[in-house]
């Protein structure tokens, strides 16, 4: 298969546990994009929270809060989120059917929000301004909350009475993300695809969690980690060495690079 375009999720899969890119993987990406594949991250992390990791691959393409936003080349090209109105009816039904201690954060264009300002969830940022969602102002490009109670999040969503969103749990956190139902990962890879003309047969994804599924079914090749959830590896056209051991990067090295290098 030509490749066109590599897609990356970040958390357990492009990311070590530790959190970091190792130095193995950023040489890889970069040979990959001096043969003229295009590198793209498609996370469920908001813009503001993988800018450390951009910095590094400078990717061609960014993908996050699981498809609602996507930029290029620092310019948002496609956004689809709650708006104003929809965001606070979450919210307050979130608190209504849980009660003041229910623990939220909020993904905006430009921010992260957390109701909570001690004993934070903080494996994924630290960097968060607080909000108690009681009056909030901004529209939401997606609101997790912190639950592994599904009933309890089918309860908020039809109290909230917003049409067209969903719920998806994480699997390594006990927390669920509420979005529009629009905004998944393969319909902004329908939009990239259209945008940069790349058939999603030329396309090449990484992913490990739930919210990876519908973009390892969708690309030419969906390669699933060591470390994914079963429910991944199953729909996945490959299964791939852990996070932990550069298994993106010993994947491309072995069947992209030494493909390219062969031609």
């Amino acid at each position: 298969m030509e490749t066109k375009l590599i897609l990356l999720d970040l958390d357990y899969t492009l990311l070590k546990n530790d959190k970091t890119i190792s130095q193995k993987s950023i040489k890889v990406l970069n040979a990959c994009q001096k043969q003229g594949i295009k590198v793209g991250f498609s996370t469920s992390r908001g813009n503001t929270n993988i800018q450390q990791y951009v910095d590094l691959v400078n990717p061609d393409i960014i993908i996050c809060n699981g498809g609602a936003n996507i930029y290029s080349n620092g310019e948002l090209l496609h956004s689809q989120g709650f708006t104003l109105e929809q965001t606070r009816q979450i919210f307050a039904a979130a608190y209504k059917e849980s009660g003041e201690n229910i623990e939220m954060t909020c993904d905006t264009e430009n921010e992260l929000y957390w109701n909570r300002t001690e004993n934070k969830t903080n494996q994924f940022t630290n960097d968060t301004e607080f909000d108690d969602f009681l009056d909030f102002k901004l529209s939401a490009l997606k609101i997790c909350i912190q639950t592994t109670n599904q009933e309890l999040i089918e309860r908020i969503i039809k109290t909230s009475n917003v049409q067209d969103c969903k719920a998806i749990p994480f699997s390594d956190i006990p927390w669920y993300k509420i979005a529009p139902t629009k905004a998944t990962k393969e319909n902004a890879i329908h939009f990239v695809a259209s945008f940069f003309n790349i058939p999603t047969s030329k396309m090449i994804s990484f992913g490990d969690d739930y919210s990876d599924i519908g973009m390892l079914k969708l690309c030419g090749k969906g390669i699933a980690m060591g470390n994914a959830i079963e429910e991944v590896k199953r729909v996945a056209s490959d299964i791939t060495l852990t996070n932990d051991e550069d298994g993106v990067a010993i994947y491309l090295e072995k069947n992209i690079l030494k493909n390219e290098t062969d031609k």
